[in-house]
């Protein structure tokens, strides 16, 4: 699953290509496309929840 820091990254990245193109019907596209990415990004949280790493004693580089 894309993380939202990633999602809202690619969203501000397709409403600049959007704002810099003289094609009415690319940026109207990008701009679409930025919304959907926009919405897949809100509900998810403001940071990683994935695994944490192991704990690993200081001065122990192979954490046994």
């Amino acid at each position: 699953m894309l993380g939202k820091s990633y999602l809202t990254k690619q969203a501000s990245l397709l409403l600049e290509f959007a704002r810099t193109t003289s094609d009415s019907d690319l940026s109207a596209k990008l701009i679409s496309k930025a919304a959907d990415l926009k919405s897949q990004a809100d509900p998810l949280p403001d940071k990683d929840q994935g695994p944490k790493a192991p704990d690993v004693s200081p001065g122990d580089p192979a954490g046994s």
